[in-house]
């Protein structure tokens, strides 16, 4: 039963009242006040952010607020910074080697440098062969004593300091929503400082990061700068991405992965990533990308693979990636990606010196739609998008319908 449906019984009599929740509030944190909280750090907004109940608005004055470990925000809440002017920036990273292997469900680490940590710092363990995806630790830093960083929660894997050159740095994703469901980020830029921090890929970490979520909204936010992806969710259902953008990112623009489905991408603009601007990792299900850009990032507009199905690309601009506009890629016939519509979409001028295409088709996809589509090279010289539709060798069914393919 719930607070609010919640019948004390009078002592005597039959009298009865009902407890009301209590009111949603506001609260504020800022670089100077008036505010709930003063401060310019991540510090300061987890302060702010521990105070909120569910139905409460965290905002967040203006400023840029300096990040030595996320900003974890709860259940219930939107946090609402001020468009273009709130800005979490990550703080330059620092890195050691371990002094003693890192086993699975460590709480001290022996580092050779502990002197470049502190509490409260967020930080990632790991080694040559656990580097990447779920086999790195993405934890903080909750005390120094000696050579040891004593960790919460403890580490995920095995981590080898002799053979495999195990070591720390402190990356973390910046903005994150884990474990929470009915959250809404609006009019915060996140800025991972990339230059000065070492690379985390989206599975663990991203500008902006959702983990194990449902029925989060992203509004108007801007990622950019990370050395990772801009924005990741992993494990979601309900997701929306709505008129952001993603730029500068050494990984992805978006990153849904993990079993999410029921997501929508719309009216964002992903551009300028050293990789993909959109990358649909596995089992991204039953989701509409539309009214999107994806441009000018380095080697594909859209990257599709592992069970990715079901899914619709409406009315979106793919233009100026490296080597493609949308890149299915190759997985055996019960993981691909089957069941993907795209309509009305513009899919111009991809590609590079050795390859370009406007779509590939891998080698066991099956089901795809292409239907009412601009897929050109449009420019005068130095065309690169050589194919508008290539189907690989082994490729499953392509229904082509409408499309404006004119000739180079």
């Amino acid at each position: 039963m719930t607070c609010a449906a919640l019948l004390l019984t009078a002592a005597c009599g039959q009298r009865t009242a009902t407890v009301q929740p209590p009111s949603p509030r506001v609260v504020k944190v800022s670089q100077a006040g008036p505010a709930d909280v003063i401060g310019a750090d991540n510090v300061a907004l987890q302060k702010a952010a521990d105070l909120l109940r569910p139905g409460d608005t965290l905002l967040i004055g203006e400023g840029t607020f300096v990040m030595e470990n996320s900003l974890f925000v709860p259940s219930g809440v939107t946090v609402r910074g001020v468009a273009g002017k709130t800005i979490l920036k990550k703080n330059a990273g620092v890195r050691t080697a371990l002094a003693e292997d890192g086993d699975y469900g460590e709480s001290a680490i022996a580092v050779a440098e502990p002197g470049k940590f502190h509490a409260g710092m967020g930080i990632t363990i790991f080694d040559e062969a656990q580097s990447s995806g779920w086999d790195v630790s993405v934890t903080a830093v909750a005390g120094v004593q000696g050579a040891y960083l004593l960790i919460r929660p403890p580490t995920v894997r095995d981590y080898d300091f002799e053979k495999k050159n195990a070591r720390v740095t402190n990356t973390f994703p910046i903005l994150a929503v884990m474990n929470a469901e009915k959250v809404v980020l609006e009019d915060i830029t996140v800025d991972g400082n990339r230059a000065e921090n070492d690379y985390l890929d989206g599975c663990r970490g991203g500008a902006i990061y959702l983990n194990t979520v449902r029925d989060v909204t992203v509004r108007n936010c801007v990622a950019r700068n990370y050395n990772g992806d801009g924005i990741s969710f992993q494990i979601t259902d309900g997701v929306k991405v709505l008129n952001s953008e993603s730029y500068g990112n050494s990984g992805y623009g978006a990153h849904p992965g993990t079993g999410s489905a029921n997501a929508l991408v719309q009216g964002c603009k992903l551009h300028d990533n050293g990789d993909i601007g959109l990358f649909l990792c596995w089992r991204v299900r039953h989701s509409r990308f539309e009214d999107n850009q994806m441009l000018n990032n380095g080697h594909h507009g859209i990257s599709i693979g592992h069970k990715d199905t079901d899914n619709e690309f409406v009315n979106n601009t793919i233009s100026n990636n490296g080597v493609s506009g949308v890149w299915f890629r190759e997985e055996s016939p019960k993981n691909s990606g089957h069941r993907n519509t795209f309509r009305k979409n513009r899919v111009t001028d991809n590609g590079g010196a050795k390859e370009g295409f406007g779509f590939f088709i891998a080698k066991n996809v099956d089901g795809t739609v292409i239907e009412d589509n601009r897929i050109a090279d449009t420019r005068v010289s130095g065309k690169t998008q050589r194919v508008a539709i290539q189907r690989a060798p082994g490729a499953g069914s392509v229904r082509v319908s409408g499309n404006e393919t004119p000739e180079k």
